[in-house]
């Protein structure tokens, strides 16, 4: 490579130190990278990370911040592909490992560009839970909303990951009074433990049966819904909610959702 272009590439990114590695299942790991004093992002963006490859050349990847603004560290959660040319090279670093981290955050899926509103349904599948843990250490959304419900559809009961830290959410001290406005409501659509909500959000929202399970009555009033995870439940929720009154928010002009495909 033309050592001109290798300096300007090069001033694009840092290289970063993973210092946690966490597996959820067989297929689903988290982990956490030292942060640069200059990366700033806002709470649902994401960033692109990169692993070099054999024989020369960069493979990269965009994955949203689970992590606060202001933590000191970077985390992610990651789905691992057995023959993917990105994650199959991530499972097998550990601490200590390093990635390249592209120096600007992007994306616009955030709570901000939503209208003011009583209820905020944060609706995600699979690893497109991981925005939502980091607008959920925003103190202004608990401010901003009566009620935050989180649903989060998975295939498999193993694949509830974070459960432990979207309980600790209620009780941070920086919005502490405001915790009880959250309500966590997990959907498995294969083998579903009993009493659990076992379709899929599309479904759930057209028979009513999520509002029902949250006690909220859905309405463009005091509705808002962020939609997050593969493009299927991404596009199906999207019309399923323009079906009910919904419209997306758009740059000059403000409505019910906003939306961002995990894949």
């Amino acid at each position: 490579m033309d050592a001109a272009l290798e300096a300007e590439i090069q001033l694009k990114y840092t290289t970063e130190t993973i210092t946690e590695m966490k597996r959820w299942t067989d297929k689903l790991i988290s982990f956490r990278l030292t942060r640069p004093a200059g990366f700033r992002f806002a709470p649902g963006q994401f960033a692109r990370l990169g692993l070099p490859l054999e024989g020369g050349g960069q493979v990269w990847r965009a994955y949203s911040m689970c992590s606060a603004a202001y933590d000191e560290h970077l985390e992610f959660y990651s789905i691992v592909v057995p023959e993917g040319q990105f994650s199959s090279r991530l499972a097998q670093l550990r601490p200590g490992g390093q990635m390249m981290l592209d120096k600007r955050a992007m994306g616009f899926f955030e709570a901000d560009r939503l209208p003011d509103g009583r209820d905020l349904w944060l609706l995600a599948t699979g690893t497109g839970i991981a925005p939502y843990l980091s607008i959920l250490k925003q103190p202004e959304v608990w401010q901003r909303f009566e009620r935050i419900v989180l649903a989060h559809c998975v295939r498999e009961a193993e694949e509830l990951s974070f459960q432990d830290e979207i309980a600790a959410l209620r009780e941070h001290p920086l919005w502490g009074e405001h915790g009880g406005k959250l309500q966590y409501l997990p959907v498995v659509t294969r083998d579903a433990p009993a009493g659990m909500l076992n379709q899929r959000i599309p479904a759930l929202l057209e028979s009513g049966e999520l509002a029902a399970r949250a006690g909220l009555a859905m309405s463009p009033e005091h509705s808002r819904f962020m939609l997050c995870g593969n493009p299927k439940m991404v596009e199906d929720t999207h019309r399923q909610l323009m079906k009910m009154g919904y419209r997306m928010t758009r740059q000059n002009a403000p409505g019910h959702i906003v939306l961002e495909n995990g894949w």
